[in-house]
């Protein structure tokens, strides 16, 4: 009778990550040098893939430019895997990039119309003294992008706490149903 080898998920996963090798020649990340070589970015772990994909959701939500390697370098600081860091910043991507910022823009909105106008806020004041700043066509873009940036630091953070707990939820879930299998095919044989 022959039986079934238990934890393939991760082998499968590994053949679709690139090796350590691979990145390290990378021109993009390998400039980060020595820090690469650190065995806990590459480890296909539980609190390790959760950091990375929070990382990178965090960076792909607040940076619009050079997520990846924001990603990357807050991933080797604070030990996160670097591939899910770094894959995960690919939650703006050009289809998902219009629907985010709409969305950014709605709950900026909500959040400075839920502010009381009477109260002090250091964040209002200082869009509106960069807007005066500039042009006058630009004060629209900063009312607007006040809301935007507001609303993608909220995006940001709520995403980045989200994806990290969720993440630690899935790998939970699958390793209770690889040992509830274990268990299962040990007590019939």
């Amino acid at each position: 009778m022959q039986t079934k080898k238990f934890g393939g998920w991760r082998t499968k996963l590994k053949r679709f990550l690139p090796s350590a090798e691979t990145v390290r020649n990378n021109k993009w990340v390998g400039w980060i040098g020595p820090a690469l070589y650190h065995p806990r970015l590459w480890q296909l772990n539980r609190k390790g893939v959760a950091m990375g994909v929070a990382i990178g959701v965090f960076f792909g939500f607040l940076v619009p430019l050079l997520q990846i390697p924001f990603a990357a370098i807050f991933a080797v600081w604070f030990r996160g895997h670097l591939v899910a860091a770094v894959v995960s910043t690919m939650i703006t991507n050009p289809l998902t990039f219009a629907p985010i910022y709409l969305l950014a823009n709605e709950i900026g909105s909500f959040v400075f119309e839920f502010l009381e106008p009477d109260t002090p806020n250091i964040i209002t004041d200082a869009a509106y003294q960069a807007g005066d700043l500039v042009v006058g066509w630009l004060d629209t873009f900063m009312s607007v992008g006040k809301n935007v940036a507001v609303g993608l630091l909220l995006l940001a953070i709520f995403g980045a706490i989200s994806s990290y707990l969720l993440v630690l939820a899935v790998w939970r879930v699958i390793v209770n149903i690889e040992w509830y299998r274990r268990r299962r095919s040990r007590s019939s044989s």
